[in-house]
């Protein structure tokens, strides 16, 4: 399968330019639907953040990413799939719902965008509204170093070690049987986020949200 064969060739790629290391893999769920929910800094996130998960990860990006030539039908074949940014796509967010029915992994990053400074931004409201209508279990995830591998308006990659660290699977049972309204949401986004902050402490980074 390309995804597999392709998260290969990314392996060796990353040792070449650095290594990367993972912390708390162990506590992620070995089947049934899971939301991954990683910061976002880089475009190497995607690859990186899914490189050792046993399981296939499906990734929601930006669906100007699968107009570009080669790297758009790669993506395709890999799992990935779009969404229009700064505004709710429904098509998205039925296609996740369903991937997740299927019990299938699906990496959303909460923030919807790429910080440009590192540091955490206030989640989009996409995550909770997925989180609250599948309720399988989401696994926030802190990221770091793939900013330094591949910059913003890089052309070429920077030798660099990548860190990433998984954290405890993350319910919502106090919301579940509330109204799924923009509150709710707004609090898995929170929660989300905050998770994510504190993996990121632990690793003295000073990540802020």
């Amino acid at each position: 399968m390309l995804y597999y064969f392709s998260r290969w060739l990314l392996r060796i790629l990353l040792r070449i330019f650095g290594g990367i290391s993972v912390e708390g893999l162990e506590k992620f769920p070995e089947s049934g639907g899971v939301i991954l929910a990683p910061n976002h800094i880089s475009y190497l996130d995607p690859p990186a953040v899914g490189l050792y998960i046993p399981r296939q990860v499906h990734f929601m990006a930006k669906e100007e990413l699968f107009k570009v030539p080669l790297l758009g039908a790669w993506m395709h074949r890999v799992g990935a799939f779009p969404v229009k940014r700064g505004a709710p796509d429904r098509k998205a967010i039925k296609h996740a719902l369903e991937l997740l029915k299927q019990g299938k992994v699906v990496c959303i990053f909460p923030e919807g965008t790429r910080s440009e400074n590192g540091e955490l931004q206030d989640p989009e409201l996409g995550i909770g509204l997925i989180a609250l209508k599948s309720r399988v279990p989401v696994v926030p995830a802190f990221i770091k170093g793939t900013d330094k591998v591949l910059p913003r308006h890089a052309r070429c990659l920077y030798r660099h070690p990548i860190k990433i660290v998984y954290g405890e699977p993350m319910t919502f049972p106090d919301l579940y049987d509330v109204e799924v309204s923009r509150p709710a949401m707004q609090e898995v986004g929170r929660r989300i986020i905050e998770a994510i902050e504190n993996l990121a402490n632990r690793q003295n980074t000073g990540v802020k949200s």
